[in-house]
């Protein structure tokens, strides 16, 4: 079954594209959830218009994701941490801890799925950690953890 999407769905499609789907699933989920339309031969210039506008919006949020990047790898993201007489910490730092230190050195909003390290973070020390602000826009952070 051919269906308009109106709205970006993982596995299947974004926002102004016409893909086919199989009629249970346009039937069950894409259909009554409002993600998307039957398609028919009159809905090309629609599909097009959302696809222009998606295009327009990409555009605008990538510009904004670069500027983001520069900010976030200029700055030296502080992370303070109950740590023991060793440098070894109680407990970790997550990606949620980076994320509430990103917000306080750069003003910057993050979700804390963006954020990725190896492994949390167990030691007083420096570190590194990337952050995926948009599609193809990955920003590098140096993470110092200090004792409190």
């Amino acid at each position: 079954m051919k269906v308009l999407l109106r709205s970006d769905v993982v596995g299947v499609g974004r926002r102004g594209d016409i893909v086919e789907v199989k009629s249970g699933y346009a039937r069950n989920f894409l259909l009554p959830t409002g993600a998307g339309l039957a398609a028919s031969e009159s809905m090309e210039a629609q599909a097009a218009s959302m696809r222009k506008s998606r295009d327009v919006r990409d555009a605008k949020s990538r510009e904004a994701a670069e500027v983001q990047r520069a900010l976030i790898e200029q700055a030296t993201i502080t992370v303070a941490a109950r740590a023991g007489t060793n440098g070894r910490l109680f407990g970790s730092v997550t990606e949620a801890d980076i994320v509430n230190a990103i917000r306080t050195a750069t003003n910057i909003s993050l979700d804390r799925h963006a954020i990725h390290m190896a492994e949390h973070l167990k030691e007083v020390g420096t570190a590194s950690a990337t952050a995926t602000l948009f599609d193809g826009v990955v920003a590098t952070l140096t993470i110092e953890v200090v004792a409190k």
